[in-house]
């Protein structure tokens, strides 16, 4: 088992960049493939970024392809993601995943962070 904690949400404006932190506790989160996702109020959660164990493969929603980005420190034990030009419409409440296997779908996965909000003003 993996136990995660999101962290780096905040209030940013519009056109601005934040950068979410999953640190993983327990067994290593190199041992999984890493999914980010959101949840709006009333929305389904929703997948932003998967990466898989050894970081060669990424996957990007349409929504965020080109403004968001996915990594991995597996020395540090913790996934990232980076985003950047931020809009209104990327408000949400954002969890990290663990998988074993790289999937798009939350159902695919295994372990949950709490989330953490971010709120994108206008």
């Amino acid at each position: 088992q993996v136990q995660l904690v999101e962290s780096g949400g905040g209030l940013v404006q519009a056109g601005g960049s934040l950068r979410l932190s999953c640190a993983g506790s327990g067994r290593t989160v190199s041992s999984y493939a890493m999914g980010w996702f959101r949840q709006a109020p009333g929305k389904e959660r929703d997948i932003v970024a998967a990466i898989t164990q050894s970081g060669a493969t990424t996957y990007y929603a349409d929504s965020v392809k080109g403004r968001f980005t996915i990594s991995r420190d597996n020395a540090k034990n913790t996934v990232y993601l980076q985003m950047n030009s931020l809009k209104p419409e990327d408000t949400a409440v954002y969890y990290c995943a663990a998988g074993g296997q790289f999937a798009v779908a939350p159902t695919r996965y295994d372990y949950w962070g709490q989330g953490t909000q971010v709120t994108v003003s206008s």
